[in-house]
């Protein structure tokens, strides 16, 4: 059993800027710079009709990693990560797949993306699976932390964002 990552966020901005600004090429590139690590990218991006699909590339450093995976991982982490956004009632419901270079087990959730009023909701729903005995819990709990950081992060972006593009 995985460790569970739960992230909420709410953004004033009509729900086309919203997902501009989570999904647009423009501000994954500008997310990227700003928060994306070493050797962060833009690996592929498509956006057809009501879906949006992306890969990014996210890099740690081997000096920055805890102590506990740098003995079980050797050299910097490359994180793939891997979106879609598909239309889905009144807003957009949305998967993420995440698989960390040389680390047995992987990241998974679902978004969502949900009109409330005047604002939009983006909500993150998902688990960190590490498949390496009597270690993997630790390390398990230490990503999902690691990753509702990011997102918190990302949520940060995003609104600032919002505020001066929409």
């Amino acid at each position: 059993m995985g460790s569970r990552i739960e992230h909420r966020a709410e953004f004033s901005a009509p729900l086309a800027a919203v997902l501009t600004a989570v999904s647009g090429e423009d501000a994954l590139r500008a997310r990227l710079a700003e928060l994306g690590g070493d050797d962060a990218k833009l690996l592929s991006h498509s956006a057809n009709g009501d879906a949006v699909r992306y890969e990014l590339q996210h890099g740690i450093a081997a000096q920055r990693l805890p102590q506990a995976v740098r003995a079980l991982h050797k050299g910097d982490i490359i994180v793939q990560r891997k979106q879609v956004w598909q239309r889905s009632g009144d807003g957009y419901t949305g998967h993420v797949d995440v698989n960390v270079s040389g680390v047995p087990g992987e990241i998974g959730a679902q978004t969502f993306l949900t009109p409330r009023g005047e604002r939009v909701e983006f909500r993150t729903s998902g688990e960190v699976t590490v498949r390496i005995p009597l270690f993997g819990g630790k390390i398990e709990e230490f990503v999902a932390q690691q990753v509702t950081t990011l997102l918190r992060r990302e949520a940060d972006f995003t609104a600032s964002w919002l505020a001066e593009h929409a």
